[in-house]
């Protein structure tokens, strides 16, 4: 569905991933997990037109997306949450699904908002409440109706759980992982609760320094002790008689 292939990319100099090499099937759920400054937000970011790629390229279903502008690469069928921005505060939740679907025909706008608030129901009580006034969890699931405004193929979150407590972090992975059960889209999700992710997704990306370190399952990833602890800071299990 969408592979980086020799990519090196960053911000103006700043150069953040090098030659990374990945591709992300069809829907299915990627966890990219990784340390702090790693190059996991980077990489949505490569994909979504927000960064300045200096060698390789993204591709999109076959077709080439590199440095398209992120206008473009959303009318491709590609969606980006990211970590925070991703609501209007000041309007109400109707005014965010409009603003979500502004470039749509009129019946479109309506029809997508009938369709998404049959998604997310909860989202009907809270149309005309201002967005900022909403929870952390709930403006989440706000931004994931927005982004579904458009009918994604491919949707890619940057750290969804920021900030949520532990319920609210679990309930948002759930949405997420439905987004792939229930509409089939293709996710990437990139995520600082490494173990609660990688136990909802079907294969794992780990970057350490920019660059891949680990490609597989999540199962094996979360059974490489060595790996976790160094990286992800999953503690060792204590062998036995210790």
């Amino acid at each position: 569905m969408i592979e980086l292939r020799g990519v090196d990319a960053g911000y103006g100099k700043f150069h953040v991933l090098f030659d990374i090499n990945v591709h992300f099937e069809k829907e299915k759920l990627t966890v990219v997990v990784g340390p702090n400054g790693s190059g996991k937000s980077t990489v949505l970011k490569t994909i979504f037109g927000l960064t300045s790629v200096y060698s390789g390229k993204v591709v999109f279903k076959g077709e080439e997306i590199t440095g398209m502008p992120p206008h473009a690469v959303a009318k491709r069928g590609i969606a980006y949450v990211p970590q925070v921005g991703n609501i209007f505060g000041n309007l109400t939740v109707k005014e965010n699904l409009i603003m979500a679907g502004y470039t749509l025909p009129k019946e479109r706008v309506e029809a997508g908002i009938r369709e998404v608030t049959e998604f997310y129901p909860f989202l009907r009580d809270f149309f005309n409440r201002k967005a900022g006034t909403m929870s952390g969890g709930e403006r989440q699931m706000l931004a994931m109706a927005m982004a579904l405004m458009r009918k994604p193929e491919v949707m890619l979150f940057d750290e969804p759980t920021a900030n949520l407590s532990p319920k609210m972090s679990t309930d948002v992975l759930n949405e997420i992982k439905k987004l792939r059960d229930e509409l089939g889209i293709t996710v990437i999700l990139v995520e600082q609760n490494a173990v609660k992710a990688l136990k909802c997704g079907d294969r794992a990306v780990l970057l350490v320094g920019g660059k891949v370190n680990f490609d597989g399952t999540p199962d094996e990833l979360l059974s490489s002790p060595e790996i976790g602890s160094l990286y992800l800071g999953i503690k060792k299990p204590e062998a036995a008689g210790s």
